[in-house]
């Protein structure tokens, strides 16, 4: 019997200048994520969340999905690759809306590493520059952001544990 952890994260030896993450699984943006998003961080904007305001009074004719669900979705995305054994992430270094994003979009997304660099205060660790792009089905960049990300050598990082003994599999 062999038994199999999921990889989440990298450690900072795995990323190499130049590697291309490509995300997995896209993400189809429905109208209600768009609202309870809006709702939750108090974006009132109608633009949003009013069918009348946006076929009438806005360039598109339609309801634009919020810009920053949009990029906490490619960040969300971007987690099991990049940060999901980060120690912190550090800096959002820039934040493009390329395009708009419309209710039934479906958003992928791609992470480039740009920069990896060892820790000059601690040797335990080390700071991962990427950027990020976001597409939707049609191919159409949609948002882009560069970050960087702290994260463990492979050596120091801390062992994932679950807090009961083994799952009784025998």
């Amino acid at each position: 019997m062999s038994v199999h952890d999921r990889s989440f994260g990298r450690y900072l030896e795995d990323f190499k200048v130049g590697d291309v993450y490509k995300h997995w699984p896209g993400k189809t943006i429905t109208e209600y994520d768009n609202h309870l998003f809006c709702m939750i961080t108090m974006n009132h904007h109608p633009v949003h969340t009013n069918d009348y305001f946006a076929a009438h009074e806005s360039v598109h004719g339609k309801n634009v999905v919020v810009g920053n669900l949009v990029y906490s979705l490619a960040l969300g995305m971007s987690v099991p690759d990049v940060s999901g054994s980060a120690i912190a992430n550090l800096e959002i270094e820039s934040l493009l809306h390329k395009n708009p994003t419309f209710h039934g979009d479906t958003i992928y997304a791609e992470t480039r590493v740009l920069e990896v660099s060892e820790s000059r205060s601690r040797n335990d660790r080390g700071i991962v520059k990427v950027e990020t792009k976001a597409f939707n089905q049609n191919g159409l960049e949609v948002c882009y952001f560069r970050r960087k990300v702290m994260v463990w050598k492979t050596e120091f990082a801390p062992s994932r544990q679950r807090p009961y003994e083994d799952g009784g599999w025998e």
